[in-house]
């Protein structure tokens, strides 16, 4: 009588080729837009991988793997990906400030950053993703952002940093 195998006791073999599938999986999310389980399976196929979908399934399940829109359409994505923080640059808040006024106001260590109704939140935004980072943190109003600093120091150099991206310009 031959003795069952659990997932938790699977052979040797069947480890390093579940790991195999798995670096695999991981390897096509990154790199194509998969849209379902029989997708992932078909080009787990291609790649000598012999999967049934519960198979896949399962897979999906333990790499935490979930579905994020993109585009038109909605894809498997990795935790990792969910985590990746996308690099920061200036470019966004540069095209709010060409399109919205900010008058630049200050209380103590606070800048208070006052635009035109409902833009708040997307000025704060941008400011989030740029490379401004002496900020400790951006709080969103309606027409005001509240920019915050642990001491002088960061808010006058973030300050002379803001207005270098304005160009000297403000709101009246």
């Amino acid at each position: 009588m031959e003795p069952s195998i659990g997932r938790d006791r699977a052979p040797a073999g069947a480890r390093a080729t579940r790991r195999a599938r798995h670096q695999q999986i991981r390897e096509l999310v990154r790199g194509q837009a998969i849209q379902n389980q029989q997708q992932l399976a078909d080009l787990l196929a291609e790649r000598g991988f012999d999967v049934t979908q519960a198979t896949v399934s399962r897979d999906i399940a333990e790499l935490g793997l979930v579905k994020i829109a993109r585009e038109t359409h909605h894809v498997y994505a990795t935790p990792a990906d969910l985590l990746a923080v996308p690099p920061k640059d200036d470019e966004m808040l540069q095209r709010v400030l060409r399109d919205v006024p900010v008058e630049v106001r200050r209380s103590g260590l606070i800048l208070v950053l006052v635009s035109t109704a409902g833009t708040a939140s997307i000025l704060a935004e941008a400011i989030d993703l740029s490379t401004l980072d002496d900020q400790v943190a951006t709080l969103a109003g309606d027409n005001t952002v509240l920019v915050l600093f642990a001491d002088e120091a960061r808010l006058e150099h973030w300050q002379a940093r803001f207005e270098a991206l304005t160009g000297g310009r403000s709101a009246p």
